[in-house]
């Protein structure tokens, strides 16, 4: 342990002051001045000769002109029009967090950097060439925002841009993925992706020369069409959550359900009620740290003996056992309004990470259908799958990949292993003056719930707005119940208020407001401090639990203190908190919590156990993550072998 925290520092001290990344630092460092030489010749053009300028930068990329040679001109170009369009003008630092993204790098800015604007240089120079270039962001919204925000500067430019959200028809989503530039979100990228591998496919077996018309986007040939072109420049923005945390993340289009029952469907909906009657160390035994289920000798006599449906009767007693653990540990892992919740009579699962709706993504290995079958829903998805593809296999599908995000510097090594790019640490363009305060350890959650209302009251006081993280959904009601016991008026962030988001994040850094959230208020989430909140101090951020990821903490921490404004943040936990059972395993953690009961505390002096949890979590998550992709490439290596497209379920 103590060896990997001084690599880790040896790593971080290279970075800084010398090494790789520091040269390529300077490199782009030495781009500055060309880009700023051309600042005063291209103030002094008229609007249309600006655009003329634009129009001259596509014909010579599209001539065979490098783009690396008309960076410098096209980042000046796209500067002059933020300040005329937006009244923004990138700083240099942006400047270089644009030179990252293009050459295949990670760009790593600190929240309030100004990310969505930076993204304007990269996307505009790849967009050049007509081949077309995607922003891969984690959410419809943040899409939607940031496309419609950037629009002015990319439209004076002359530039097309398309939005892809997950409501919209296939024709709609041609139309956006033939601009210039397309925005979206990497699940609706990839299913795209996988319906015009079954649009081409099924097209394939009517007649070979209506596929090669197709390949030709020859539209009056009737009939389907796949809706997008190349896989040419992808920007992937929150880089470490989707690269990383959603690298092995399956993207399934199953195929048809039917109304009928399976034996296969009979079988969760019995195992969901049977699981009940057995118990840990007698039935089953239970592995924290691989998260498995294996029943016991005891454990299969039971199961044995149980009253089985007729629908049952050709299920071997072997994957009846396997039904049953699956669903015992679904019975251990897996919590409404913590993991998922249940919309519109389905099972949808809330993304730890962002603290958001995943739509359209399922568990795998049986896991969803088996969370159906507990909450007495229709099972989805037993009967098979049509196509299916990883985020990762997805992603590397691009011929140019690029990034940003706030939190990557710990993924640098995966990131370079898998996607071949490097994380380059981008200097803030102003000195950050964001304070945090101690930790704080108390004996139990009712303790620390207690003295977070007591410091909620106290900022509030002051007029400072607070916001305060929780890890789900039912924690942030928990929270949100304390407060209206205490007459503090609070807006409350989760899941089940997506529609209500953007006018609870406007108001959120203004005086004396009072906001409880998910991850929601976390990654991605801009909190701009209003009138006078400067003067006070700025905003207040308190964190009610760690993470299994400390990247997802310093998302939340990061939402004060941004561009240079003051801010606080203060991180609470208890000898109760999950994450000492995720970490170390139930025995450990519950000596731990005993602790926490019969001792007042406070327990501050114990703040680097957590850390240590936490440390041991991504350790373990990593090692599974890699195991995923092996196993997923394996899988694809075989398909092709036998003459098979590695997406589709059937021979292509």
């Amino acid at each position: 342990m103590a060896k990997f925290q001084q690599q880790t520092l040896s790593s971080r001290i290279r970075a800084i002051f010398g090494g790789p990344n520091q040269w390529r630092l300077n490199r782009w460092y030495g781009l500055l001045p060309k880009i700023n030489g051309y600042e005063p010749e291209l103030m002094e053009l008229a609007d249309d000769q600006l655009r003329k300028r634009s129009l001259s930068l596509r014909y010579r990329a599209k001539s065979g002109v490098p783009l690396s040679e008309l960076m410098p001109e096209a980042y000046a170009v796209v500067r002059e029009a933020g300040r005329r369009t937006m009244n923004m003008r990138h700083f240099d630092v942006q400047m270089l967090g644009g030179a990252a993204m293009h050459e295949r790098s990670i760009a790593e800015m600190q929240t309030g950097e100004g990310k969505t604007l930076t993204a304007t240089l990269p996307m505009y120079l790849n967009c050049l060439t007509g081949k077309g270039a995607h922003l891969a962001t984690v959410n419809d919204y943040l899409a939607k925002r940031d496309a419609e925000w950037m629009t002015p500067i990319y439209e004076f430019l002359g530039t097309t841009i398309g939005i892809i959200q997950s409501e919209m028809k296939q024709d709609e989503r041609r139309q956006n993925y033939a601009c210039d530039m397309t925005y979206g979100t990497s699940k609706e990228f990839g299913f795209d992706f996988l319906r015009d591998r079954l649009v081409i496919r099924r097209l394939r077996e009517q007649s070979t020369d209506f596929l090669g018309g197709m390949l030709g986007h020859n539209t009056e040939a009737g009939g389907e069409q796949p809706v997008q072109r190349e896989h040419e420049f992808i920007l992937v923005d929150e880089a470490d959550s989707l690269l990383i945390d959603d690298a092995g993340t399956p993207l399934i289009i199953g195929t048809v359900d039917s109304d009928e029952e399976t034996p296969e469907g009979a079988c969760y909906g019995w195992a969901a009620a049977a699981n009940e009657m057995f118990e840990e160390d007698e039935h089953y035994d239970y592995d924290h740290e691989k998260h498995t289920v294996e029943l016991t000798v005891e454990g299969r006599q039971l199961a044995r003996s149980l009253e089985k449906p007729d629908t049952l009767a050709t299920i071997g007693m072997t994957t009846i056992y396997d039904f049953l653990e699956r669903a015992i540990r679904v019975r251990r892992e897996y919590f409404r309004d913590v993991q998922y919740v249940v919309r519109d009579g389905e099972v949808q699962i809330v993304d730890e990470f962002t603290g958001r709706i995943s739509e359209g993504r399922k568990w795998r290995d049986g896991i969803h259908q088996a969370v159906e079958a507990r909450e007495g829903l229709k099972i989805k998805g037993a009967g098979g799958q049509a196509a299916r593809v990883t985020v990762q296999d997805f992603f590397l599908r691009y011929k140019r990949i690029g990034g940003m995000t706030g939190t990557a510097w710990s993924s640098s090594r995966e990131m370079k292993n898998i996607y071949k790019t490097n994380v380059i640490p981008i200097p803030t363009n102003r000195p950050p003056i964001r304070k945090s305060w101690p930790t704080q350890v108390y004996g139990t959650e009712e303790q620390k719930f207690a003295a977070i209302v007591d410091e909620i009251r106290l900022v509030h006081a002051e007029g400072r707005p607070v916001l305060i993280g929780t890890r789900s959904i039912d924690k942030s009601e928990q929270i949100s119940a304390l407060l209206t016991a205490e007459g503090l008026e609070h807006l409350v962030l989760n899941a089940h208020k997506v529609d209500e988001e953007a006018e609870i994040v406007k108001h959120a850094g203004e005086t004396g407001k009072i906001t409880v959230s998910t991850n929601m208020a976390g990654r991605g989430t801009d909190i701009r401090l209003g009138p006078g909140v400067h003067d006070l101090g700025g905003l207040h951020v308190i964190a009610t639990e760690m993470h299994d990821s400390a990247r997802i903490d310093r998302q939340l921490m990061g939402r004060c203190g941004r561009q240079g404004d003051p801010g606080t943040n203060h991180q609470y936990l208890s000898l109760d908190d999950e994450i000492l059972q995720a970490g170390f395993g139930p025995d450990k953690a519950r000596k731990y919590k005993e602790l926490g009961k019969r001792s007042p505390g406070p327990f501050h002096h114990m703040a680097g156990l957590f850390k240590r949890a936490q440390q041991k979590i991504e350790r373990q998550k990593f090692r599974q993550r890699r195991v995923l992709l092996h196993i997923e490439r394996e899988r694809n290596k075989a398909q092709i072998a036998m003459g098979q497209d590695p997406y589709l379920d059937s021979p292509g």
